[in-house]
């Protein structure tokens, strides 16, 4: 059997398999040994341990339980409603303001946590019922959210461009890097929006009131004081002063991304204890088991999607699909559509860290000779798998924001999120015509490649 036609049967077998509903995981590891047994020596199933180990025992992916633990203790804490609280009294005065201060919340609680439904989780809990009690639409509401909290893959330190920067072999930093000017331009984007959306609501609002309708939160004047914004700030600033000394110490060269990692963890469960009085054990008891969980399930996701990808590489399934790709003598434009569009409709159906895990093998030998930049494509591709978070059928955190907000059906959330899909896109383009968004700040500070 050719490396092509063995590679479709791979490709069928593994949806039959995902869509049977076993565990992401599960699937990947039990078609990888299954074409290792059919189609490889016997003697290679006694290295599925070994193999899975080996890809594993990076110093890389150390970094994630880490950045996890840094997550949950700043996300079940109050910090992230403190950090949403105190940017809706100082930006109230801006016509959609509240909308705005939701966008910054997830940016700043994103950098902290690196974590989309983490991010969605703990801005929205405390951001969807304000937004709602203030007259803002159940769509609008949950849209911005679930658009905010996806900037928890982009912003540094993001997860998934851990996974990305270990199956690319492309430097963390730089890629972290990157991912700052796509993520600023994505918060003025969607701050944007907010204001044009907040102005549009307001006017019907008042329109219904002029006109004898019952008079709108929109409409009713909120204030706060100076005092009152100055003693927002002390909750705050502790957790933005990490924000700031992890990126220092990562981006100025004094820790590795695994001792940022460990460094970050560390003091966000010192701030905790100290500005919430959360030490004791019963207390930090939800911390750990959630990282735990959590870090269990990535790991054994990346642990299979890595045996998965190695069987792939020894079939000369991954060479194949590169090098037919090749031969399709497809412009370099038109290269980068077909397999943005390929990341897309892998969106509907998977997360993306077994996109990255699953797909890298196959589409980077093709962009690299098509003289793409990877540091650059993995921001793209960030980007692309952000959407696949909030559209359906998968749309993990639309799911996350109807579990938040149960009153608000499925088709609000899916209404709410659209506008936001295409801000997205917009932003694909401009860093298609300027890749300098994404390249500048690296280039300027680690030199150009």
């Amino acid at each position: 059997m050719n490396p092509l036609t063995l590679g479709v049967l791979y490709g069928i077998v593994t949806l039959i398999v995902m869509f049977s509903g076993m565990p992401i995981a599960f699937a990947l590891g039990a078609v990888a040994t299954g074409f290792m047994y059919f189609f490889m020596p016997a003697a290679s199933l006694d290295t599925i341990t070994q193999n899975v180990y080996e890809e594993m025992a990076s110093i890389t992916l150390l970094s994630i339980p880490l950045f996890i633990l840094k997550g949950a203790a700043i996300g079940k804490s109050p910090a992230g409603r403190d950090l949403y609280s105190a940017i809706h009294a100082w930006l109230h005065k801006v016509p959609g303001g509240l909308g705005i201060a939701n966008v910054f919340a997830c940016a700043m609680f994103a950098a902290m946590a690196g974590s989309s439904p983490a991010t969605c989780s703990a801005i929205g809990s405390a951001g969807i019922p304000e937004m709602r009690r203030r007259g803002y639409s159940p769509g609008f509401a949950a849209g911005i959210i679930a658009a905010g909290g996806t900037l928890g893959i982009l912003l540094p330190p993001s997860i998934t461009m851990i996974l990305y920067a270990v199956a690319a072999e492309q430097s963390l930093g730089r890629l972290f890097l990157a991912g700052i000017g796509p993520g600023i331009l994505l918060v003025l984007l969607f701050s944007g929006y907010a204001v044009y959306r907040a102005r549009r609501e307001y006017k019907i609002a008042y329109a219904a009131y002029q006109q004898g309708g019952e008079k709108s939160a929109y409409l009713d004047d909120e204030h706060f004081n100076f005092s009152q914004k100055v003693e927002m700030l002390p909750r705050v600033l502790p957790f933005v002063t990490l924000l700031i000394g992890v990126m220092v110490a990562l981006y100025g060269g004094y820790a590795t991304p695994s001792e940022t990692a460990g460094l970050g963890a560390l003091l966000a469960m010192v701030l905790i204890a100290i500005v919430y009085g959360v030490w004791r054990p019963k207390q930090i008891s939800p911390f750990i088991t959630s990282t735990i969980k959590e870090s269990t399930m990535l790991l054994f996701i990346i642990g299979m999607s890595l045996l998965y990808s190695y069987v792939m590489s020894y079939l000369h399934i991954s060479q194949s699909a590169a090098q037919w790709v090749v031969d399709l003598h497809l412009s370099k434009w038109m290269l980068l559509s077909v397999i943005l569009l390929m990341v897309i409709v892998f969106g509907f159906f998977l997360p993306p860290v077994s996109i990255i895990l699953m797909m890298c093998p196959i589409i980077l030998p093709p962009l690299k000779v098509a003289g793409f930049d990877l540091i650059w494509f993995g921001v793209v591709m960030t980007i692309v798998m952000e959407m696949g978070l909030i559209h359906p059928p998968v749309g993990l955190n639309i799911f996350v924001i109807k579990n938040i907000a149960p009153d608000i059906s499925l088709k609000e959330i899916v209404w709410g999120v659209f506008p936001f899909l295409l801000l997205m896109l917009a932003a694909v383009i401009l860093l298609c015509i300027f890749p300098q968004i994404a390249t500048a700040f690296p280039d300027m500070l680690m030199g150009v490649k």
